[in-house]
């Protein structure tokens, strides 16, 4: 576990440099730490974050290597995206034989459980930080996730 002094350390020396973000994620017993400046326009407050927006710049560098056709970026521009905190497998509902967490058109409220991402046996609930509607489910049951992928977008309710 990182002393609190280090992490100390890690925000001066974000707040005395270019860099925007830092983010350490360590796999031997799973301990993960992102520090951030305030952006521009003025986002979340410097310190130690579980979840942030990305930065404009990374969202366009995940635009170029995704290759997301610029009509399909418009198209999606007011939704919310639910984006997998980690690597691990996707799964839409509790077990096989069970209904899903949630199905396109439901409303989910902020906090609603709606999927489930598997990493090393252990099992992750992940739940809306917006309220809304499913208008997307971009993943299938069962598939491997990328860290910061988008596995839903809702309409703002």
């Amino acid at each position: 576990m990182r002393s609190s002094d280090e992490i100390r350390e890690l925000i001066q020396m974000i707040e005395h440099s270019d860099v925007e973000e830092i983010e350490i994620i360590e796999w031997w017993w799973f301990k993960k730490i992102r520090v951030s400046k305030r952006s521009a326009i003025g986002s979340a407050p410097p310190g130690v974050h579980a979840a942030q927006a990305p930065l404009p710049a990374l969202a366009e560098a995940d635009k170029k290597i995704e290759g997301k056709p610029a009509a399909e970026e418009a198209e999606t521009g007011d939704l919310i995206p639910i984006k997998s905190p980690m690597v691990g497998t996707f799964y839409a509902a509790p077990a096989p034989d069970a209904d899903p967490y949630v199905k396109l058109g439901d409303r989910v409220a902020k906090g609603t459980l709606v999927c489930i991402v598997e990493a090393m046996k252990l099992m992750n609930e992940i739940r809306s930080e917006a309220a809304g509607r499913v208008v997307k489910i971009l993943v299938e049951n069962g598939q491997p996730v990328e860290y910061g992928q988008t596995l839903f977008l809702l309409s703002p309710a």
